[in-house]
């Protein structure tokens, strides 16, 4: 695992109030506690605390909060060693959030249409390997596409931020490719165990590293300007590359061609979605991506291409100088059981205990070697939750929603279904024939034993498919852990509600006022993690003028002395692919729900350079 500092944080969550929140290590010593201090300019230190294992705390004030500084040790057997002190300042705001101030990209003009940006997915890494974690950034340009849309679009932006809103490069992907949720895929992570995160992503001619240089042809535009095409405005021709950048400077380290190609391209439909196919770069630019530790030692970088027909994954290690290819999965024609099983997004799990991950992008989980493990069958669909769903079964469970449209509906597949993580079976399943287009899975009713499900008919069920409301949340988006209790809350645009079982109806417990979401319909955030502070997540918005990203993170005590979200590896990684096309919420490798007592123990070594 990568190296952490504590992630000391204090904000004011009241007029005479501080929270102050820190993170415990899963590898801390078992008798490890905590003493936090207070200094007042001009003042000695004064303790706030007896020696706890705890990982939050509430500031009280007399008065009005003052300007001070926070100063937190840790305790062993009665001996204090400094672990970090920060300094705080009262706010003037009603909300509790940290505030990244962004430097907005210049907009354009494209064959005669304005266009602007907007901050968009984004992703945390170590970039400087001070164990604090920074912020790489999707700008958006309002002229983006989907892959069958015609037209033209503005470049592809992506920018590195620290906490304290230091702007460390910006790299332009060019003309060359295309914005959309469904291309530009960018996987931030320590991929050479340096102790620094690097960023992997496609690239083209004229792609602009964070340095200036330009990777392949400068020169080279390879968009179709013919407007009675079906290729308007796409880009169907030139070379793919893939990069690995420098997550500090953003520097291109290494390049190298991207598999795989494009061609044929009408090489990529089958029976799913809606079982067609085209010939106009449409099904072949639909891309997810993940990263993997494959050999147990090293992430990889998974770049997948396809998801209705043909499905590719390909595998790439990074040695520090280069990118070395590991693997291709290729589902390859629709004759092929593993064809038309790919989702608008994806998984990545130890599904056999072999200490090896393995990536299921839907309706088929391929092996850390790069053979398929299995397929359900089930098909094409755009939400999947992989976890441990039920903790009175062995390994991990899918829960997953699936498509039936034109072509495909005479096929019955089932609208939603749940299957063992490991063989495939599907332990149940609903709505044959009925295209279910949202669906989520959590623990948000603490009387039912395990995780519950919604979306499409049926209302909320419980985990073994059986309806328990008939109403059930009307939120299908997004997830986060939030309050004190380890049931999960609903987050959907600019809000957080909590489901109350014995009302069967959902309660609006905070909004993000002057924050907006992401992705139109979709409606998701940039980002949710668990970014600092105690265990509980953080959600990153924009502001609705793009001129900051705020990130909220819950400022009621906690009572649950759990070590952070970001040391189980499972939960990384969901961190790491979250922002992969039709975004999904990040889950843990291990049951999370209201009987939960204590996290299980890790075998963590920490990579520090």
């Amino acid at each position: 695992m990568e190296y952490l500092d504590r992630g000391l944080i204090a904000l004011q969550n009241s007029p005479q109030s501080v929270y102050v929140g820190w993170r415990i290590f899963a590898n801390d010593n078992p008798e490890i506690e905590f003493s936090l201090y207070r200094k007042e300019e001009g003042k000695k230190p004064v303790k706030l605390n007896k020696p706890a294992q705890s990982n939050n705390y509430i500031d009280n004030f007399s008065g009005p909060v003052k300007s001070c500084e926070y100063i937190l040790y840790s305790v062993i057997k009665g001996k204090e060693t400094l672990l970090k002190q920060i300094k705080f300042n009262p706010s003037n705001q009603n909300q509790a959030y940290l505030a990244i101030p962004l430097q907005i990209p210049k907009g354009g003009t494209i064959e005669g249409s304005d266009y602007t940006y907007s901050a968009n997915d984004a992703s945390v890494g170590d970039l400087d390997g001070d164990g604090q974690y920074e912020v790489i950034l999707k700008w958006e340009p309002s002229n983006a596409k989907n892959p069958p849309q015609l037209g033209f679009t503005g470049h592809q932006l992506l920018d590195a931020y620290t906490l304290e809103g230091k702007l460390l490069w910006r790299i332009d992907l060019g003309k060359n490719i295309r914005s959309g949720a469904a291309y530009t895929q960018f996987l931030v992570y320590d991929f050479d165990n340096d102790g620094r995160s690097e960023l992997i992503c496609k690239t083209a001619d004229g792609t602009i590293d964070g340095t200036g240089k330009v990777i392949g042809d400068a020169n080279k535009d390879w968009r179709n300007y013919d407007s009675k095409s079906v290729f308007h405005g796409k880009i169907a021709e030139g070379p793919e590359y893939i990069t690995v950048f420098d997550g500090l400077t953003g520097k291109a380290i290494d390049t190298q061609i991207y598999t795989s190609s494009r061609y044929p391209l009408d090489g990529w439909g089958g029976i799913g979605g809606n079982g067609g196919n085209d010939n106009s770069a449409s099904r072949s630019d639909r891309f997810t991506a993940c990263v993997a530790y494959l050999d147990s030692k090293k992430p990889s970088a998974v770049m997948v291409r396809g998801w209705y027909g043909r499905s590719v994954l390909s595998a790439w290690d990074f040695d520090g100088k280069k990118l070395n290819q590991r693997w291709i999965f290729d589902s390859e024609n629709d004759k092929n059981p593993y064809s038309g099983m790919g989702n608008h997004n994806l998984s990545v799990a130890d599904v056999d205990n072999d200490g090896k991950d393995e990536i299921c992008i839907g309706a088929i989980t391929v092996d850390d070697n790069g053979k398929g493990l299995y397929t359900t069958g089930l098909r094409h669909g755009d939400a999947l939750h992989l976890t441990d769903l039920d903790p009175d079964r062995p390994g991990l469970e899918v829960f997953g929603i699936h498509e039936s449209e034109g072509k495909t509906e005479a096929l019955m597949t089932p609208g939603v279904a749940q299957f063992d993580a490991k063989t495939g079976e599907v332990l149940w399943s609903k709505s044959p024939g009925v295209d279910v287009g949202r669906g989520v899975a959590a623990d948000i009713d603490p009387t039912k034993r395990g995780y519950e499900n919604w979306g499409g008919p049926g209302g909320l069920r419980d985990i073994k498919g059986n309806t328990i409301s008939q109403t059930g949340p009307k939120s299908t988006n997004f997830l986060v852990w939030w309050d004190d209790d380890l049931t999960r809350e609903l987050l959907d645009k600019n809000y957080i509600e909590k489901w109350d079982h014995k009302t069967q109806k959902v309660e609006r417990i905070f909004t993000a006022e002057g924050a907006v979401s992401n992705n139109g319909t979709k409606a998701t955030p940039c980002l949710t993690a668990d970014i600092f502070g105690d265990w509980r997540e953080e959600v990153i918005w924009r502001s609705a003028d793009n001129k900051e990203l705020r990130i909220y993170t819950p400022t009621t005590l906690s009572t649950h002395n759990f070590y952070t979200l970001m040391h189980d590896p499972h939960y990384r990684l969901s961190v790491a692919w979250q922002n992969t096309s039709y975004n999904q919420p990040p889950h843990t490798g291990f049951y999370l729900g209201a009987e939960t007592k204590a996290f299980p123990k890790q075998n963590i070594i920490i990579l520090k350079k």
